[in-house]
């Protein structure tokens, strides 16, 4: 009964994904995708038909988890979607493969979850992952220069609101800098039809960034704290930031993190410090 159990559940999770694939097939516009997308459908519905075939029983999808998917692809993007799903199929593949001698069709399912949609998952192309690399331009710089700015400012300055307005001019000039080098570069590189949808991401990227570093020191009135808070959420942006790329790109969160978070706290440090030079040397303060 334990091992029936288990393929059911399997075969509720097959169901529910081919349900998954075949509502985003039915939404894709790109001709590619769409294909990409019904071809795993069609494998995800096979391995229900081999799993019905064992437990002599129909079951329902989930759902929720079909709504779930749904809105993570259209908000983030189908391929983030569908290679976070695909992340729980290790699981399931090391419980089919020791299963296999029992059920040796199995063998086949587990076969198709390790290469074929893999295989295809990687093929599918998107706008948000293209554009991937110009966000983050923009993040990366708005966390390394605003956040040593900020800190630089507040030893400086002592007064929140006026490290705000001070972040904020520094913020915007900033990020339209970065936008119009980033025009100039794919210009450049001969890549001027993606050369203002780039630039477009990265500035937005950039004045996204600003507008949550800078927040804390409108809503707090302890510079201190203001800027504890600030650090926080600049980690929270890069570790959420990372957990996106490394899902979708299969990279290594844990050394794409550590590394960007070093380099922003680092030189929040070092701004820090020289905002302490500035006040108690060379008496320069507000």
């Amino acid at each position: 009964m334990d091992t029936i159990n288990l393929i059911l559940k399997a075969q509720r999770s097959e169901i529910t994904e081919h349900y998954i694939y075949k509502r985003l097939a039915l939404t894709e516009k790109s001709i590619e995708n769409k294909d990409i997308l019904e071809t795993i459908a069609n494998d995800e519905l096979k391995h229900y038909e081999i799993l019905k075939r064992i437990t002599k029983k129909e079951v329902t999808p989930c759902y929720l988890k079909i709504h779930w998917y749904t809105f993570l692809a259209r908000v983030l993007g189908i391929t983030f979607a569908l290679k976070l799903m695909e992340r729980g199929e290790d699981t399931a593949n090391n419980k089919y493969q020791q299963l296999a001698n029992e059920y040796p069709q199995l063998m086949t399912i587990s076969s198709d979850e390790q290469n074929h949609e893999n295989q295809l998952l990687n093929m599918l192309q998107e706008k948000k992952l293209e554009y991937a690399g110009s966000i983050v331009l923009g993040l990366n710089d708005a966390l390394v220069e605003l956040t040593g700015a900020l800190a630089g400012f507040t030893f400086a300055m002592q007064e929140t609101k006026t490290v705000a307005l001070a972040g904020l001019i520094t913020g915007v000039a900033a990020s339209l800098s970065m936008a119009s080098s980033e025009y100039l570069s794919k210009t450049t590189e001969g890549k001027s039809a993606r050369a203002f949808s780039s630039s477009l991401y990265t500035g937005t990227a950039y004045l996204i960034t600003v507008a949550l570093l800078i927040m804390p020191y409108l809503l707090m009135t302890t510079p201190i704290m203001a800027l504890a808070t600030t650090l926080l959420i600049a980690l929270l942006i890069i570790a959420g930031f990372n957990f996106y790329i490394s899902v979708a790109k299969d990279l290594n969160f844990r050394k794409r993190f550590l590394e960007m978070a070093l380099i922003s706290l680092s030189v929040a440090a070092i701004s820090f410090g020289i905002g302490y030079l500035i006040k108690e040397f060379l008496g320069v303060s507000m």
